[in-house]
């Protein structure tokens, strides 16, 4: 009985996300961009909400990249997908990105959080746009530098001149845990 109960719940679950990808890939390639913009301003204004001197971070930043992320998770075997965009601060630029994750363990169900890096260099932030990234393991040192000072307060430095808020539906996550996941340029919004 539990068993077709979990069932019935990932199959409507499957639907619903089918439907969705139906009617996003309906929309023309502005309205696509369009979308991701609110979502990464959304995206902000939560991380702002939650922790107010990152306004001054990504401000005094060489860019930043914001994401939705859905991830779903069936037992041993998990998943998920984004979408976001990196803006470079001095020229303004919107680059229009992807992500995929892959993950392993026991686990079950489906989490959607909202993941914002910050650039401390331009060279940090190219690497991110070209490079496309790919983590694995866990990242739990808390950011401050010299420079920015307490604006990167409730950040996790994932790399050299690299943080990170990650946000979920409880609000920002102090232990954050990176899993096989890429960012990668959206080659159809760009």
């Amino acid at each position: 009985m539990r068993l077709n109960t979990v069932i019935k719940t990932f199959t409507v679950l499957f639907v619903l996300m089918v439907m969705t990808v139906a009617a996003a890939s309906a929309a023309t390639v502005e309205e696509k961009r369009q979308a991701i913009r609110n979502v990464t301003n959304e995206t902000l204004n939560e991380v702002y909400s939650v922790q107010p001197k990152a306004r001054d971070a990504v401000a005094n930043a060489a860019g930043y990249a914001a994401f939705t992320i859905t991830d779903a998770k069936l037992i041993f075997f998990g998943g998920g997908a984004g979408k976001g965009m990196a803006v470079d601060n001095n020229t303004g630029q919107e680059i229009f990105m992807k992500t995929g994750d892959v993950q392993f363990g026991f686990g079950l169900g489906i989490k959607k959080y909202e993941v914002l890096f910050v650039f401390g260099t331009q060279k940090a932030f190219s690497d991110f746009i070209n490079s496309g990234w790919q983590f694995g393991g866990q990242a739990t040192a808390a950011a401050t530098d010299s420079v920015s000072g307490d604006s990167l307060q409730g950040a996790i430095s994932v790399g050299p001149d690299v943080w990170m808020y990650q946000l979920t539906d409880k609000g920002l996550e102090v232990s954050v845990t990176v899993r096989g996941i890429r960012y990668y340029k959206d080659s159809d919004l760009n």
